[in-house]
């Protein structure tokens, strides 16, 4: 199978591709870390491509898909994972802009990602949307309000697009995060691993299982999400 992923220079993004990799698929990372990005495409060989994106610019993420149907000739997966934190603080501070960039980022991002991969699937009859939620998304009071809004959208509209694609054979599934240790969870894009292995001391608590999630149980769920059986 070929994937394409965005995000996937850092975090639960690399992981996955990693991951993926690992089980034989062919991965096209979308990311406007392109240092990040052509490193984990340099480490991974030849069944990683790196195209940089901005995934909130609507010809970036329609270029980034042609360019993984063209490199492939088809795209069975696509993880829409782009992200980040938002804007922060109380919500009579939060400017117009800051609301705008924040769903731009969080929210547009992932339509654009389905808008430009449905007609390639439902036209194959068959693919894998995976999109990333949040908790945050189903309980108040883990996140800023921008983020948990956004993220609220991503799971209705991954709904309603699964909806839609459903009789032409295309899955549409939304992952919901906790605490993961990664850099947003540190709130730092460039977290150290000191900076990570506080954040898993800090948040292990708030977690049943008493321990925070890895990157790598993340991409565990996508692989399963992304493979037929599912």
């Amino acid at each position: 199978k070929a994937a394409v992923i965005t995000g996937g220079a850092s975090g639960i993004g690399a992981a996955t591709v990693a991951r993926f990799v690992a089980e034989g698929c062919r991965v096209t990372i979308g990311d406007r870390d392109v240092e990040r990005g052509e490193a984990v495409a340099e480490l991974l060989g030849d069944d990683v491509r790196f195209v940089p994106t901005d995934v909130s610019i609507e010809q970036d993420v329609a270029e980034l898909m042609a360019t993984a149907i063209d490199d492939w000739g088809d795209v069975d997966i696509v993880f829409n994972n782009a992200g980040f934190g938002g804007a922060l603080g109380p919500i009579a501070q939060t400017s117009v802009e800051d609301f705008d960039l924040t769903f731009d980022v969080l929210v547009k991002s992932v339509f654009l990602g389905m808008k430009h991969i449905a007609d390639h699937m439902t036209e194959r009859g068959s693919g894998s949307i995976i999109n990333t939620g949040s908790i945050a998304a189903i309980d108040a009071g883990w996140s800023p309000h921008l983020y948990s809004a956004a993220k609220a959208t991503v799971i209705q509209l991954s709904k309603t697009v699964a909806m839609e694609l459903g009789d032409s054979g295309v899955r549409v599934n939304v992952v919901c995060p906790g605490a993961i240790a990664t850099p947003l969870l540190v709130g730092k894009p460039d977290a150290t691993d000191a900076d990570l292995d506080a954040a898993r001391t800090a948040f292990a608590p708030t977690v049943p299982i008493g321990r925070v999630g890895e990157p790598a149980d993340l991409a565990s769920m996508v692989l399963f999400l992304a493979g037929d059986e599912s």
